[in-house]
């Protein structure tokens, strides 16, 4: 297990626990059997977090997964059971399920969308819409879900959004740079036109070109014109009402920031057997 997932946990305990947990101070200390279960269809993710939360405060509980992670289950599914101190159990209780149904909530609607567009070849992309301080585990989980992770934040990639281009000048001028400081960084550029695209698509050194908010048809002509000259990504209003038009054009990547940002928590239970 990484570090930083014991750290994210350590912090998450903290935060409910603090000086100790009252109401699970009046318990018997004693072993007790639980289960989970999951009560809606779900792409269950986010195992090491969940099983952390109660390992640090209980070492030497016992924990039994019936399924895989990234499995998908119906509802009624019992997916673990646990053996431990009640005490611990109850304290780590909620921490542990929280982790278990945001991570599943993104891995189901990544899912969802991914079930939709496979029978084209476009890719579906995550976004930095994240939750503060589960990036790197929502952007776990849309792989668990069947997607593809877009850069993981503001270091490791050059994307040049509107607002970006506006306060250097001009598309041309805002690439010419990004080369010339970041030599070694890969390089995205939003287009919001067809123009801005053709002037895009005659720049070498860019990796990709978002195709911001374009139409289906506008999209469908941007990926004529760059068809073996650069990769195009669709992005902006992309749902499950028309996603699949959208990856019809041939589109190499949609991105869609709901599956991370506008999910719901997947309903999880835990019960002493």
């Amino acid at each position: 297990m990484s570090s930083a997932i014991k750290k994210i946990v350590h912090l998450a305990l903290i935060e409910d626990i603090r000086t100790g947990d009252l109401t699970s101070d009046l318990l018997n200390n004693e072993r007790i059997k639980a289960s989970i279960i999951c009560r809606e269809k779900a792409v269950i993710c986010g195992v090491e977090y969940f099983d952390y939360c109660f390992t640090e405060l209980d070492p030497s509980i016992e924990i039994f997964w019936k399924i895989n992670e990234g499995e998908e289950v119906k509802p009624g599914t019992i997916i673990c059971q646990l053996v431990g101190l009640a005490q611990a159990m109850t304290s780590a209780e909620r921490t542990a399920l929280n982790f278990l149904q945001t991570l599943s909530a993104t891995a189901t609607q990544t899912r969802l969308l991914f079930n939709l567009i496979k029978h084209t070849k476009t890719q579906l992309l995550d976004t930095r819409k994240t939750i503060p301080n589960l990036r790197h585990a929502q952007k776990y989980a849309v792989k668990c879900g069947g997607g593809v992770n877009h850069r993981m934040g503001l270091y490791d990639c050059i994307m040049l959004k509107e607002n970006h281009i506006m306060a250097i000048g001009s598309i041309e001028k805002s690439i010419e740079l990004a080369k010339i400081k970041h030599p070694e960084k890969p390089v995205i550029v939003e287009v919001e036109t067809l123009e801005e695209l053709q002037r895009a698509l005659k720049i070498d050194g860019i990796k990709r070109i978002l195709c911001d908010n374009f139409s289906i048809a506008e999209l469908t002509k941007a990926v004529s014109k760059a068809k073996g000259v650069c990769q195009l990504e669709a992005s902006g209003n992309i749902d499950e009402n028309n996603i699949v038009s959208y990856a019809e054009t041939g589109v190499d990547y949609i991105s869609i920031g709901a599956i991370t940002k506008n999910i719901n928590a997947i309903d999880l239970s835990l019960q002493f057997d």
